[in-house]
């Protein structure tokens, strides 16, 4: 069944897309890559998981972006995001089911998220999380200004992308990401071909993960680069959605 979406208020001047007529859904937070929250991406992908029926939010989390401008992936603080996840929990139009949902840096974001509040024994835990595309460790700062597509992006050692109860200690880029701490459902995907973050970041999560007991979800795209054909797009598509409706719907 394909719902018709409202658009309500949600954080940070944002839209929180809502399936109209059905009862009390469950939630998805979407987090963005370095294209910034308002570049579409994710509003397009909010859109389509809410017409099949959840209740998501395309948070935008980065520094200063706006509908020109993509803004920095600098000393963000994953308090906040914890914050934006509360939140959406607790909503009225939302079941109590949350799922995490990030491609690239916001896939980055979301496992680093997921591995810090199960280390720190937080008790609002995404109830399941997917990355498309993700590092398996932690990446610099992302400055939009300082960016250019014909040169291979370098961190400047001094600048960190993430926050975690006010410090970046600990946070420093090529730190892995303990995604294994988390117990449960994942769900990995990643194109062969991507030249922004290799394969072999998906490859390395997934060793780890199945060496400590769990059993994600992992499907890798012959061909696909960073972003997908519509064909791959289609298959990976329902394949997010069939993964969030066996573990978020009741």
């Amino acid at each position: 069944m394909a719902y018709d979406v409202e658009f309500r208020p949600a954080l940070k001047n944002a839209c929180l897309h809502v399936p109209k007529g059905a009862e009390r859904s469950p939630g998805i937070l979407l987090l963005h890559g370095s294209e910034g929250g308002f570049a579409g991406w994710s509003s397009w992908l909010a859109l389509a998981l809410a017409m099949n029926g959840f209740v998501t939010f395309a948070y935008p989390y980065s520094k200063g972006g706006n509908g020109w401008h993509a803004g920095d992936i600098h000393d963000v603080d994953l308090d906040q995001t914890v914050d934006a996840l509360r939140w959406l929990r607790e909503h009225a139009t939302v079941s109590g089911k949350v799922g995490l949902y990030g491609a690239s840096r916001g896939a980055e974001h979301a496992i680093l998220l997921t591995s810090l509040m199960a280390r720190d024994g937080l008790a609002d835990l995404p109830d399941a999380v997917a990355a498309h595309s993700p590092s398996d460790t932690i990446a610099g700062a992302f400055i939009a200004g300082n960016w250019n597509p014909k040169e291979r992006e370098t961190w400047d050692p001094s600048k960190r992308a993430w926050r975690w109860r006010g410090s970046s200690e600990g946070l420093t880029p090529t730190t892995p990401i303990e995604l294994e701490r988390y117990s449960g459902p994942v769900f990995l995907s990643h194109g062969e071909d991507d030249p922004v973050w290799s394969v072999e970041c998906t490859r390395r999560l997934e060793l780890r993960l199945r060496s400590c007991g769990r059993d994600p979800e992992v499907h890798y795209y012959r061909g696909e680069g960073h972003g997908f054909r519509c064909e791959s797009r289609n298959v990976a598509q329902g394949r997010l959605v069939a993964f969030f409706a066996r573990h978020l719907i009741v």
